[in-house]
């Protein structure tokens, strides 16, 4: 078993670096692209017509609210880990999103994500930007007041070793540690609950994620 662990992390790893690399390709694309439309727009210049074009996403949807809501519930599998049995809204959104669970797991977003490169944050996060990372495959580690502060920071050093996660503290989630990704959730007792190993597994740039490959940095930071 321990070998075949050892195998499932070491490509893991791997998919992971590919997908760095894939992302170091699409910013050199995305400053040609930038180069490109600077160009355009100053053309636009000779005929008074004066555009911005700026995309910080890697997604196909604009920056005003739609009409398409979030439904659904969880159902708890034999694992313990939650999963969102119904809608989850992609659009992009500009004002503030009500979600039906905190921390949500999926759901119209703001277009900016947030950094997601074994980031750790000491401040709560807007949950449009976290979502937004979940979209790219990410997995979001929050703890509430309750949680030892041990916990926390052994939580934290997993983190930041872990492309494709992020952290931040909740006070609005009803369980003292919780883990989310895209349509998945699940508490646990602590960071030596085996579950966390399982749930970073699965999840990290697992196949529940809408976007494999997306960014998780040149998002916002705190």
């Amino acid at each position: 078993m321990g070998s075949a662990k050892k195998s499932s992390s070491t490509a893991r790893q791997a998919r992971i670096a590919e997908m760095r690399r894939a992302e170091e390709s699409r910013n050199r694309r995305n400053r040609i692209l930038a180069i490109t439309l600077s160009t355009v727009v100053v053309a636009g210049l000779v005929v008074g017509g004066v555009f911005l074009v700026r995309s910080q996403s890697d997604g196909s949807s604009d920056d005003t609210a739609s009409d398409g809501k979030t439904s659904g519930k969880f159902e708890t599998g034999a694992d313990g880990v939650r999963t969102w049995k119904g809608d989850l809204g992609r659009n992009h959104v500009t004002e503030k999103v009500t979600y039906p669970v905190e921390p949500p797991v999926g759901g119209d977003h703001n277009q900016v994500w947030m950094n997601c490169n074994g980031d750790v944050y000491t401040k709560p996060l807007n949950n449009e930007n976290a979502v937004h990372s979940l979209e790219h495959g990410a997995v979001w580690v929050t703890y509430n007041d309750k949680a030892p502060e041990a916990d926390v920071e052994k939580l934290a050093a997993k983190v930041k070793k872990t492309p494709y996660s992020l952290m931040s503290p909740d006070d609005g989630q009803k369980d003292p540690i919780m883990l989310s990704a895209w349509g998945h959730q699940r508490t646990v007792t602590g960071a030596d609950d085996p579950n966390v190993d399982e749930f970073f597994e699965k999840f990290v740039q697992g196949e529940q994620t809408p976007e494999p490959g997306a960014a998780c940095t040149n998002g916002l930071s705190q």
